[in-house]
């Protein structure tokens, strides 16, 4: 599956002074082995395949002296495979399972970094005993891989075409063009598949190969399953419990009016000070998003954070979907409630925001009562960006919003087609992307 972080790795490869080993964060299973291969077959004369997991005489290796030198000539003879700068790329995956390794990471950059070095990891933000072994800070360029957004997604299964008319009509905002109706319904159709699909590769290609719906939700589960066993793998039987009792939540969290989260939906009793590390777990891991509210859309956002209020968001709209048990016929028919419905949307909008780059903030207001579901922050401006599920679309909060902040510009994402009241922005939910 082709993948937009292709062309990032393509320029790291083409530095030619002060280059960095590679670190690759992202969520399990969402591809980070198979788009480094897929980069060394492309780009490199050969590639040299370490996995940590499996491979355990070599990560006894890094068990003694860090230098590069010693650990390419071993490497060398274990694989019986020359090393060769700038030809070669040492591929170390499950870096978070020989935490020597990921220190290795540091020398590699200042004592060899004619070497391409790329690693990668699930859990790094959780898995890593950091009072044992040094992460290498500053030493390494850190890039995160995501589910596949919807443009990746329509490329994945032969639509990429759809996907450049979808820029086309956007154009850069400000000269968008109305899409054809009849390819608008289409977009709308594919759009609705995504919402059940979701971006993670494995489900994606479950319904490239067979053509249907009716397998995906195994292969989610399956996903979901694995994280559910990580979360025992990587912490104490207790905190594991209420990981799972957090996670567990979400569903429940997203499925009303106000989508602030409220610990009291893990179980009666429960607080901040019982739970707030599990909250963190579950974002550290890549398996939640968090949105965070901000009392003021001003510049910098992040200096406007109210740290008690946020919302969390599952990382793929189609794992949320296996996880509430919804049936595609549920999203197509819209026979879901309207309150579920738009908590499938704000999933969607949330997890392609942060593929496009973007911190989440949320904006609310008491008197009178508002809030802006997204405020991002680009090219040093504030843009608020209202979410709708459907077709029938009130901007009352965003207007509220325009009086205090004063916007340059204001969105409004929904199933209606590209348009502009002159005050407004209307972007199609399908084209959430573009605004990266």
């Amino acid at each position: 599956m082709e993948r937009n972080i292709m062309q990032e790795l393509i320029a790291w490869k083409n530095l030619t002074k002060d280059r960095m080993p590679l670190l690759l964060y992202g969520v399990r299973q969402v591809g980070k082995t198979y788009i480094l291969r897929e980069f060394g077959d492309r780009y490199f004369k050969n590639s040299l395949y370490v996995n940590f997991e499996r491979m355990q005489m070599v990560a006894d290796y890094f068990k003694g002296e860090l230098s590069p030198d010693r650990i390419i000539r071993l490497l060398e003879e274990y694989f019986s495979q020359k090393v060769v700068p700038g030809e070669t790329l040492l591929i170390f995956d499950e870096i978070q399972a020989c935490e020597r390794a990921l220190t290795s990471l540091k020398y590699f950059c200042e004592e060899a970094p004619e070497y391409h070095v790329a690693a990668a990891g699930s859990l790094l933000g959780v898995a890593i005993n950091r009072e044992s072994y040094s992460f290498p800070v500053g030493k390494v360029i850190i890039k995160t891989l995501y589910p596949l957004r919807f443009d990746e997604f329509l490329t994945a299964l032969g639509q990429g075409h759809l996907a450049s008319l979808i820029r086309e009509h956007f154009g850069d905002m400000t000269e968008m063009t109305e899409m054809p109706e009849a390819a608008h319904r289409e977009l709308l159709l594919w759009y609705d598949r995504y919402l059940f699909i979701g971006g993670m590769p494995a489900a994606i290609k479950e319904y490239q190969e067979r053509e249907s719906l009716v397998n995906v939700p195994e292969v989610q589960s399956l996903i979901l399953n694995a994280y559910t066993a990580d979360m025992a793998k990587y912490t104490s039987n207790s905190e594991s419990t209420k990981i799972r009792n957090a996670f567990q939540s979400l569903p429940a969290q997203l499925a009303k009016e106000n989508k602030k989260f409220q610990y009291k939906l893990i179980r009666k009793g429960a607080t901040a000070g019982l739970f707030g590390d599990s909250i963190a777990w579950l974002i550290f891991s890549g398996i939640a998003l968090s949105c965070e509210r901000v009392t003021r859309g001003e510049n910098p956002l992040i200096a406007f954070r109210d740290v008690s209020a946020f919302k969390l968001y599952l990382s793929d709209v189609g794992l949320l979907s296996a996880f509430t048990g919804i049936m595609p016929e549920d999203i197509i028919r819209n026979s879901l409630s309207e309150v579920y419905r738009g908590a499938l949307t704000e999933n969607y909008v949330a997890q392609t925001l942060t593929a496009c780059g973007f911190h989440l903030y949320y904006w609310t207001s008491d008197a009178p009562v508002a809030e802006v579901d997204f405020l991002i922050q680009k090219n040093g401006k504030i843009i608020p960006v209202e979410v709708k599920s459907g077709e029938h679309v009130n901007a009352r909060s965003l207007k509220h919003f325009q009086k205090l902040a004063q916007p340059e510009k204001m969105i409004r994402l929904s199933r209606k087609n590209f348009g502009s009241d002159g005050t407004v922005w209307a972007v199609p939910l399908y084209a959430a992307f573009c605004l990266g």
